[in-house]
């Protein structure tokens, strides 16, 4: 995994954690990659003086408007593709996930394009 498909887990994570509960903790968000929790805050560190996530010591990560705004497109991505893998190849829900996951941080924006027409050509609402 290279540095930016790393930060962008990070920041998909946070999203769906602040999204779920409205923040997100380092022993949820290591939880969830399968990362440990020094890991975790070294990346969190990294995002912050990138202006991408705001993080109280020894408590709530959130994600800046600048965060926000980057984790929606890529967590956008990520839907795109998985309702793709899930209506051209037959994937299950599970299986469109864990591949979209992989998947999401190497495609074009041509490619995402593609996807994103394919679908609404099918009559699949994106």
């Amino acid at each position: 995994m290279n540095n930016n498909e790393s930060m962008e887990m990070y920041l998909e994570t946070v999203y769906i954690l602040e999204r779920d509960h409205g923040h997100a903790h380092v022993v949820d968000i290591a939880k969830s990659l399968g990362v440990s929790k020094p890991g975790v805050t070294k990346a969190i560190k990294h995002l912050k003086v990138q202006g991408l996530v705001n993080m109280k010591k020894y408590g709530t990560i959130t994600l800046t408007e600048q965060g926000r705004e980057l984790s929606e497109e890529i967590y956008s991505h990520h839907k795109l593709i998985e309702l793709f893998l899930e209506h051209s190849l037959k994937l299950s829900s599970e299986q469109a996930g864990i591949n979209a996951c992989k998947i999401e941080h190497i495609l074009s924006n041509e490619m995402l394009d593609a996807i994103e027409s394919y679908l609404k050509n099918n009559n699949i609402d994106v």
